[in-house]
C-alpha cells in the first residue's frame, strides 16, 4: 500500500518559518523522524519512507501555495497512488492553535492551496489534515498574519503540535482515515 503525504508550504527562506508553512514544517519533522532525505523533483521536493509494511511519500510543492494542485496531480499519477491515499497537510485560520481537525473531503474555505488543489484534482474528495494557526489579526492584515512568523508563545507550542501531526498521519496510513478521525478529532 502506498501513501503520498503533502505538506502546504511556500518555497524561499523569506517563508520558512510562517503560519502558512506550517505544512512544510510537518512534513520536514516527520522526515527528520524517519530518516528520510527529501530530495528536489518535478514539482516538488520528495521524500520517502517505510512504515508498517506501507511505502509513504511525502512531497513539499515547489509551486507556491496557489498552485499545489499541480505538484499534487502530478505525484498521485507519477506514483500511482489513489486518491484517498493522499493526505493534505494545511494551515486553517478558522481553527484555534494547536486544534488540528482531519477531514475525507471537504471545502477550500478560502484556502488557495486547497482550491489549486480540487480544481485540479476536479474534487473535493481528498483527505485532508487541518492545523489550527488562529486568526489573531486585525481587519485586512490576513495575508500579514499567514505569511508572518510564529510569536514566541506559538513557536513555544509547535513542537507538540509537530509531534501529534505526525502521530496522526502515521495512523492515517496504518490505521485508515476512519478509525484515526474518531480517535483524533476532538
Amino acid at each position: 500500500m502506498k501513501y503520498l503525504i503533502v505538506g502546504l508550504g511556500n518555497i524561499g527562506s523569506e517563508y520558512k518559518n510562517t503560519r502558512h508553512n506550517v505544512g512544510f514544517m510537518a512534513v520536514d519533522k516527520i522526515a527528520s523522524s524517519k530518516g528520510a532525505i527529501f530530495e528536489t523533483k518535478r514539482y516538488a521536493d520528495i521524500a520517502s519512507f517505510k512504515h508498517k509494511g506501507r511505502a509513504i511519500y511525502m512531497i513539499k510543492p515547489s509551486t507556491f501555495m496557489n498552485l499545489s494542485g499541480k505538484a499534487v496531480r502530478h505525484w498521485l499519477t507519477e506514483l500511482k497512488i489513489n486518491i484517498e491515499n493522499c493526505l493534505v497537510i494545511v494551515d486553517d485560520l478558522a481553527l484555534p492553535l494547536e486544534t488540528l481537525r482531519m477531514r475525507k473531503k471537504g471545502s477550500d474555505a478560502g484556502h488557495n492551496g486547497l482550491k489549486n488543489i480540487q480544481d485540479l484534482l476536479q474534487t473535493q474528495n481528498y483527505p485532508r489534515l487541518r492545523v489550527g494557526i488562529g486568526d489573531n489579526f486585525s481587519k485586512g492584515k490576513q495575508i500579514d498574519f499567514v505569511l508572518g512568523e510564529f510569536d514566541k508563545n506559538e513557536s513555544a507550542a509547535l513542537p507538540l503540535i509537530l509531534d501529534k501531526i505526525e502521530e496522526m498521519t502515521l495512523s492515517f496510513c496504518s490505521i485508515g482515515i476512519d478509525r484515526t478521525m474518531s480517535q483524533f478529532n476532538s
